[in-house]
């Protein structure tokens, strides 16, 4: 009807935490691009951004769907976004957003974007324990010449916790590898490429067995310290550890004490307590230890392009009264 008045346009705000990398910011032109995949979505919101409280509480009133890259602190989110109905994140991990998500919000996540790039570096971190790699650096900054022997990686056992899109991959990897792959997630059902699935009570009678231990577990109060002092006891003295999940699901004081004593061959970590991980931690200077600053998981050249056709796709899912894809149970925490 002439005259009528125009449909209200959907209200997207696009925020960034402050330590987001220039690589997985989310600028218009990026959005731009993505949504070409979608035709004629970007015509039915009305698409705002800025960073930090002030730039929110500009906008949070009027907002109806939040695209946030990195883990932007919220309080108060019920208060100042009254009409919020769904905030996407471009992580996959959501652990630090969870408590300010209000009842009645739905929130989803990024999972999967990390599959192939972190899939390669758990190889990677599974090859160097394997090859003796992170005591040939100790070696080398103590300038010791130790011609340590290795052997192959075929055959040997991996204990994967967490079998989800990195851990796929991983696991894929590892077979072709030759390995023996064990897996471990909340629901023990069985998975492709892993010789045999357990369920987190399980921990305990399977450490044994490992030659590595892969961590790439969100963490939830089902995750938080399941690997203590304790489950790193039970590990072979030949045996390596790696964590690309999130730190607080394995004791790091308990495994750097570990590494100084010579009881594990040797440890790689992408993820920590801190971040970044502080001039002062003692972690820097564990031998037997490789270290890498949360970034050995994200592939710069697809990250963002990722993140945005999951968004893009729920987004128009969202606009159709659709379910969406990828939500989060905020009980289970992922």
């Amino acid at each position: 009807m002439a005259g009528a008045k125009a449909a209200r346009k959907l209200r997207l705000h696009v925020t960034h935490s402050d330590t987001i990398v220039p690589s997985q910011r989310l600028t218009p032109e990026r959005l731009k691009s993505a949504a070409k995949a979608f035709p004629g979505l970007l015509g039915k919101v009305e698409i705002s951004y800025g960073d930090g409280p002030e730039a929110l509480d500009a906008v949070l009133g009027e907002t109806e769907v939040l695209l946030a890259a990195g883990n932007v602190p919220l309080p108060s989110l019920a208060a100042r976004a009254p009409r919020l109905r769904w905030l996407q994140s471009c992580s996959a991990g959501v652990e630090k957003l969870l408590p300010y998500i209000p009842a009645g919000v739905t929130i989803t996540n990024a999972s999967g974007v990390h599959g192939p790039r972190g899939g390669e570096y758990a190889m990677t971190a599974i090859l160097m324990l394997n090859s003796r790699v992170p005591a040939f650096v100790t070696n080398q900054q103590r300038r010791i010449w130790d011609q340590m022997q290795t052997t192959p990686v075929a055959g040997k056992t991996l204990v994967l916790l967490g079998v989800g899109a990195i851990g796929g991959v991983a696991a894929r990897l590892a077979k072709q590898f030759g390995m023996r792959v064990l897996g471990i997630t909340r629901s023990g059902r069985p998975q492709r490429n892993v010789d045999r699935m357990y369920r987190p009570k399980d921990l305990r009678r399977i450490l044994p067995k490992a030659d590595f231990l892969l961590g790439i577990l969100p963490l939830t109060p089902e995750t938080d310290g399941l690997v203590g002092r304790a489950e790193l006891d039970l590990l072979p003295p030949h045996a390596g550890v790696a964590n690309l999940g999130r730190a607080r699901v394995m004791d790091y004081d308990a495994l750097a004490e570990k590494l100084r004593r010579g009881e594990l061959s040797g440890a790689v970590l992408d993820v920590f307590y801190e971040e970044p991980l502080p001039e002062d931690s003692p972690l820097w200077a564990v031998p037997n230890l490789i270290l890498s600053p949360h970034c050995a998981v994200d592939d710069e050249s697809v990250y963002v392009a990722r993140c945005l056709e999951i968004f893009f796709g729920n987004l128009k899912r969202y606009l159709a009264g659709r379910k969406l894809e990828s939500i989060v149970d905020p009980k289970l925490g992922y």
